[in-house]
């Protein structure tokens, strides 16, 4: 109901009929009713001795309905407001309604009668009843939150002087689902956490997850070294992935396939010096009439050593994150392969199906998989190189555009100092076809360790260096990809396909504080290195120092 801040009446002819009808439970209400009015009716609820003075209870003894009339018409029926009910004490009532506003608190007030048809203003709660129901029907949508009774247990009976001493509690979790507690370790955080664990099972069952975070906005470190540290309480159901769905795996399939059809066409595309005319103008005129595609059969089997190079650094790069996974008990989803026709592929998606134990983990799963793809690519592409130096391997051998070698720096100086001047200071340069497969695998294996959202890369600084180096190494590899600097024409796709698919950070593991070793960040400072030497185009000036993909003019 609105609060009642005026009782102005002019003019003064309003026409009001006394009635007497049932209320909603049974009792007698009388209430006043206008021959010809707008039916806005505030009722007036009797409200308890020890609320309302000995002057309110006898004038608000019963329901009390006021409508104010929109013209002035006078008739006979003069007699309405009878029983000791008239204007003067509606008026009273309606000021002493607006004394008694600050004692009862609890209780909303009428609204002012005027000429206008009245408005209603909430009075206590912040909220109206639609916000209301909004927050309840989230509350039931949304994911289950921590029992309160189970959270006095844990604080009696896992918190104390000698493990962690609680001093404060927040919202844990995406939507505030959880419980962090907040306070002072009183041992080393590894010790501390182990036994935490342990206790909760014994109190709570297969019930909760408990992790160890950094302490949010801690002003200075722990006095044992390190960050200072707080534990979060979320349920299981809450913080552990779902399972893989049918229509997850039919979408994993149906993707695979398209893979492998773009890896075959990558494969055929390495054949156009061979293709016949019609086809090529095909595949580069959209006018042309479609040739007879019998012609292309022969050149498929040529092409197949390609495309099983290039799907197979891609399997292979799967099968290191599955072989880094399974000693540390940590389970992977099926991989969702993403075609390319540069590249025949972009990599793959491949989701976390358990909470990783620590950081370390993290680092390990996450770099095996491009470590894997980068040391098959490296084989195939100096054995294809070997082979291309060697003349009976002449009928092997694919031309390709020379000015392809200055797309990545790394690649484009191997390839000088393997085939010599003269061969890479052509127009076309014989290569085989295993170069081109190490090439894309390299090229897709240094894609996916950039430093970025949930990429292998961005997964491994996230473990390494912590969220924060997360973000600042994101920032840096999204102005370069933007500014066409890494990966040259592929850098806007990528950086597309990370936006879109790949650009929230990894969950934390349950012991997200423990550093993971200083072998482990050099390793991966390193392997990003080499990244953006992979990826980094030749420019000009050195292309034509070094003799890669110019034409000689003398």
């Amino acid at each position: 109901m609105g609060t009642l801040t005026s009782s102005s009446f002019t003019p003064l002819d309003f026409r009001f009929r006394l009635l007497s009808i049932n209320g909603v439970f049974g009792e007698r209400i009388s209430i006043l009713e206008p021959k010809s009015c707008r039916n806005v009716c505030y009722l007036y609820k009797e409200r308890s001795n020890r609320e309302l003075s000995s002057r309110r209870r006898s004038k608000l003894d019963r329901w009390k309905c006021f409508s104010i009339s929109d013209n002035n018409e006078t008739d006979e029926d003069d007699n309405v407001l009878s029983k000791g009910s008239n204007l003067s004490t509606i008026t009273e009532t309606v000021s002493d309604e607006a004394e008694e506003r600050n004692e009862l608190k609890q209780e909303q007030t009428p609204p002012s009668i005027s000429s206008r048809p009245p408005s209603i203003t909430p009075v206590g709660p912040a909220y109206n009843n639609f916000q209301v129901d909004s927050f309840k029907l989230m509350e039931l949508l949304g994911p289950e939150k921590v029992d309160p009774a189970d959270v006095n247990l844990i604080k009696k009976t896992l918190f104390g002087y000698s493990t962690f001493w609680v001093t404060k509690e927040e919202p844990f979790g995406d939507l505030g689902e959880g419980i962090l507690f907040l306070g002072n370790l009183r041992g080393n955080r590894e010790e501390v956490f182990a036994k935490l664990q342990h206790q909760l099972t014994e109190v709570t069952g297969d019930k909760y997850n408990l992790f160890m975070v950094e302490q949010p906005n801690a002003e200075d470190m722990d006095p044992r070294g390190g960050p200072r540290v707080s534990f979060g309480l979320l349920r299981k159901e809450v913080s552990e992935p779902g399972p893989t769905s049918l229509w997850q795996y039919v979408i994993a399939f149906l993707l695979f396939v398209l893979t492998s059809g773009s890896c075959l066409e990558l494969g055929i595309a390495s054949q156009i010096n061979r293709l016949p005319p019609e086809i090529v103008k095909y595949f580069t005129d959209n006018a042309a009439e479609p040739p007879d595609m019998q012609l292309l059969v022969p050149f498929v089997d040529a092409a197949l050593p390609v495309a099983y190079g290039v799907l197979g650094v891609q399997l292979f790069h799967e099968l290191g994150h599955f072989f880094a996974a399974l000693p540390k008990k940590v389970k992977l989803g099926i991989p969702f392969f993403v075609p390319n026709i540069t590249l025949g592929s972009f990599g793959a998606i491949t989701q976390f199906k358990s909470i990783l134990p620590d950081r370390a983990t993290k680092v390990d799963v996450s770099v095996a998989g491009p470590f894997a793809g980068a040391a098959l690519s490296t084989s195939l592409f100096c054995l294809g190189l070997l082979l291309s130096t060697k003349p009976d391997a002449a009928g092997d051998l694919v031309q390709v555009p020379s000015m392809l070698f200055q797309g990545s720096l790394l690649l484009g100086l191997i390839s000088r100092a393997t085939l010599g001047y003269t061969s890479m200071h052509a127009a076309t340069v014989s290569i085989h076809p295993l170069v081109i497969a190490g090439w894309c695998g390299l090229t897709t294996s240094a894609l996916n360790m950039l430093p970025v959202g949930c990429l292998d890369g961005g997964r491994a600084i996230q473990g390494a260096f912590g969220k924060n180096a997360l973000l600042g190494f994101g920032l840096t590899t999204y102005t370069l990809l933007g500014l066409g600097v890494l990966g040259g024409p592929l850098s806007l796709p990528w950086g597309l396909y990370v936006l879109i698919c790949q650009r929230t950070p990894e969950k934390p593991c349950l012991n997200d504080v423990s550093e993971v070793g200083t072998w482990r960040r050099t390793s991966l400072t390193v392997a990003v290195f080499l990244v953006i030497l992979t990826l980094l185009p030749l420019w000009d000036e050195l292309a034509e120092e070094l003799g890669i993909g110019l034409v000689s003019t003398f």
